[in-house]
């Protein structure tokens, strides 16, 4: 019978790999520590609950194991690192399945328990003698809660005799998970091998998928053909909410983390409070494509790079020699008690030692005297449009040169100018595909994206239409940047006024933009835009035109009319599961709403009166009062 590793074996035989650089008397000594260990059975166990996504309910548990406290073998990595350098990973794995097993029993868990188990142990020529089968029918557990993790830790070549091992494995009651996918050598191939159960995606995709299109692209692809084989899916190392609440309106049905619950030696029963009202809160969480794509939320750190650092006292000479022994290497950062003091760059020292008896006059002299005593210097917090500004204003040296990124004035590292233009460059690409250029918002693509995703998780939702009334006029009359202006500022006032996190802005294109309230005090919100709207509209004209509400422009054909000031008109629908079943729908309604906002003079709201309540209306003239209804 197979040999069950009780831990994450891709982290331990990952390590076990790595070439150990103890000395032969340590090793000895953790050698006999590890005999120790497996002969008295010093493990202990531990449990991680996995959640049911959209019920909140357990649904089982992954056992781990940790050595002694009181031994550096108490990481798994180590205890797993020194059993596969010693050929005794089997025996130990034989052990830490009994250890996890029994505890599991002894404390009555309720649900599943997943047990990890590399292939190549799976297919141990004593791997079918039922060891783990009389094992769990003498301790009480059936077959059928028991899932057998499969963590990939070297290449698979040998799928067929896999195949055989798992269908074993089928026949007495288990089922299969693959732990880890896309992580792995070939996890995608095992999968369409094996067919298991479940797959556990590993925890890189999930850790930041609310920031990230490429996780998020790569969990919906996984869903997807989860759906298909019938498979069930279980995101793993979920530390945030906001992470959470995505996974699971992707579809994802089942999650574990520290977020969820951290492993523990007694662990809960059910979720802790926080968790349980935030899984039992019915929202969306936005989707990462559909954040405003600003430069803004990109900073510095993400350009950062670790150099050679020298102090102001060091030899010309030996800075040479640095950058002698470094052919790619263009600047120093010139660094004294942590704090930065210039740059040297490798341009300027050879261009001068080139000079007839410079080497010799200043070789033996510190670097400080050649050094750029006045360095473009930003911390780690400066957005990437504020350092764009930055360099721009500054002296054209600067953007060769590179700049150096602090942390409270301390020196962090360097970022050059190269990776500052395509990193800029990237962006732009990004905000071109999915993000209007003018506010970058979203654009249709990702609202369309966003609609569907709130339909397939089946959330009641507002669905706003804003549009400018009379906005074409006031273009023509006061100039295409002011107009310009108008919409960025509308852009922002939406932005101010709704939830990040629950709440979602897109812009239509041109004066129209379209707002995802989940908020439940939509109402409040969209009365609160309309007040500010009417607020800052008065700022774009003159204060004659503001005094007599409006200004004469010339039409089309040359007369003169009166228009009067830009207003704000929300048609408003409201949206639950089961009326609207795709993003036209939507929008047909969205956009009739939009119609009858517009036929009402001044700012104003209109929400269909067939599922909410009457229009809200706010004379353009006067600011929004608080309570209107």
């Amino acid at each position: 019978m197979n040999q069950i590793v009780i831990e994450k074996p891709v982290t331990t035989f990952k390590s076990a790999r790595t070439p150990s650089h103890r000395p032969a008397e340590t090793e000895q000594i953790l050698l006999a520590r590890l005999h120790e260990i497996i002969d008295l059975q010093l493990l202990s166990a531990l449990f991680q609950p996995i959640v049911q996504l959209q019920s909140g309910e357990i649904i089982g548990y992954e056992g781990l194991i940790r050595g002694p406290s009181d031994s550096p073998l108490h990481s798994p990595l180590n205890l797993f690192k020194l059993a596969w350098a010693n050929n005794l990973t089997v025996k130990l794995e034989h052990l830490c399945r009994q250890v996890v097993l029994k505890k599991f029993a002894e404390l009555n868990l309720p649900g599943k328990i997943f047990l990890n188990v590399s292939p190549e142990c799976l297919l141990q020529r004593d791997a079918k003698h039922g060891q783990t089968l009389d094992l769990i029918h003498q301790i009480g557990i059936h077959p059928e809660r028991v899932i057998i993790e499969l963590t990939e830790n070297q290449p698979t070549y040998d799928y067929q005799l896999l195949g055989q091992a798992v269908t074993h494995y089928r026949q007495m009651g288990f089922q299969i998970a693959i732990d880890d996918l896309g992580e792995g050598f070939s996890s995608l191939r095992l999968w369409s091998e094996l067919r298991p159960e479940y797959v556990k995606i590993d925890m890189h995709f999930i850790q930041g998928i609310n920031n990230d299109p490429v996780k998020m692209q790569f969990v919906k692809s996984i869903q997807e053909i989860a759906d298909k084989s019938g498979t069930m899916v279980i995101a793993e190392g979920i530390e945030t909410q906001a992470e959470m609440l995505l996974v699971r309106n992707l579809g994802v049905a089942h999650g574990q983390g520290y977020h969820i619950a951290r492993p523990h030696a007694q662990p809960a029963l059910v979720l802790s409070a926080v968790v349980e009202h935030a899984l039992g809160h019915k929202h969306t969480h936005i989707s990462p494509r559909n954040r405003i794509q600003r430069q803004n939320t990109m900073t510095a750190i993400k350009l950062l790079r670790q150099l050679p650092t020298v102090g102001p006292d060091m030899l010309n000479n030996q800075v040479y020699e640095i950058f002698l022994a470094n052919p790619a290497l263009q600047i120093i950062p010139i660094v004294d008690d942590g704090k930065p003091a210039g740059l040297i760059t490798r341009e300027n020292l050879i261009e001068r030692f080139s000079r007839l008896y410079q080497r010799e006059l200043y070789g033996k002299k510190p670097c400080s005297s050649f050094m750029d005593r006045k360095p473009l210097v930003v911390d780690r917090d400066t957005s990437l449009q504020e350092l764009s500004s930055i360099i721009v204003e500054a002296d054209r040296h600067h953007l060769s040169n590179g700049f150096i990124i602090t942390e409270q004035g301390r020196y962090l590292g360097m970022g050059t100018g190269q990776d500052f233009v395509r990193e800029i460059t990237q962006m732009q690409m990004i905000a071109a595909r999915y993000a209007n250029p003018l506010t970058l918002l979203p654009g249709n693509v990702p609202i369309n994206e966003q609609i569907e995703l709130l339909l397939q998780g089946g959330r009641h939702f507002f669905a706003c239409y804003c549009d400018l009334d009379h906005f074409k006029p006031f273009n023509d009359a006061y100039g295409y940047r002011r107009g310009d202006d108008v919409i960025q500022s509308t852009g922002q006032i939406l932005i101010d006024r709704v939830d990040p996190d629950r709440d979602w802005v897109g812009h239509i294109g041109g004066d129209d933009f379209i707002v995802l309230l989940q908020s439940r005090d939509w109402h409040a919100r969209c009365e609160a835009i309309l007040q500010q709207f009417a607020h800052m509209i008065q700022s774009y004209y003159s204060i004659e035109d503001r005094e007599r509400g409006g200004y004469l422009s010339e039409d089309r054909q040359g007369v003169k009319v009166f228009c009067p000031l830009i207003s704000l008109s929300i048609g408003i629908v409201k949206v639950e599961p089961g009326k609207f079943y795709s993003h036209h729908q939507i929008a047909a309604a969205a956009a009739e709403a939009k119609k009858q906002a517009k036929k009402i003079s001044g700012n104003s709201m209109f929400i269909d009166r067939r599922l909410g309540p009457p229009p809200t209306l706010l004379p353009r003239d006067t600011p929004m009062p608080s309570n209107a209804t």
